[in-house]
């Protein structure tokens, strides 16, 4: 069986975007890529919501096309644009003539839970999603999300879109470290087997 595998970046104090979706007050550090990269080798499809899925998308083709790119980050640009993608959205269509139309579905929300359970039941690689907290709170709530990955960044933004919004939600800590070189401190949980 496949699992479905969140990551995603917070502030101390819990955001996950700043004031009006805003990334740049986010501590970003360069341990995420290498993060991120190492999710990335172990994933087969990547999910997205509306919002996160262009704007990836646009962002590491970029660097793809850019040879002063490092090599780590052409190896993440290539797997992000050449993996299979599922989009949850309601409004999002792929024209098709999109460079990406022929590696990406797109889902209504109402559909998406039945059909991560189906791709979830097959095999191949993780099914992986960054960010997008509006899309995989309710998986979460439902039961889907295997593994939630969070990496807290040493910084306070004070507003901005929270982390969890919902009902309490139990988890179980897999396992806590520093990423190598940075301030980033990756909590890994087990949102399937929760402790009470």
């Amino acid at each position: 069986m496949r699992r479905l595998v969140v990551s995603v970046l917070t502030s101390l104090d819990g955001y996950y975007e700043g004031p009006g979706k805003d990334l740049s007050p986010l501590p970003f550090e360069d341990a995420f890529n290498d993060h991120n990269l190492g999710l990335l080798r172990s994933a087969g499809t990547l999910v997205y919501g509306s919002t996160w899925y262009p704007a990836n998308w646009e962002h590491w083709s970029a660097v793809a096309a850019d040879e002063s790119s490092g090599e780590r980050d052409r190896e993440i640009a290539a797997l992000v644009t050449s993996s299979d993608s599922l989009v949850v959205s309601n409004s999002l269509s792929v024209p098709p003539d999109a460079p990406w139309a022929s590696a990406t579905r797109v889902v209504r929300r109402d559909d998406a839970p039945a059909e991560l359970a189906r791709l979830k039941q097959g095999e191949g690689g993780d099914l992986l999603m960054f960010g997008s907290a509006t899309t995989w709170n309710p998986l979460l709530r439902r039961g889907l999300v295997d593994e939630l990955v969070v990496l807290v960044g040493a910084a306070l933004v004070g507003d901005g879109s929270p982390l969890y919004t919902g009902a309490r939600a139990g988890l179980r800590l897999l396992g806590a470290r520093v990423l190598p070189g940075s301030q980033l401190v990756e909590l890994r949980y087990d949102a399937a087997q929760p402790q009470g």
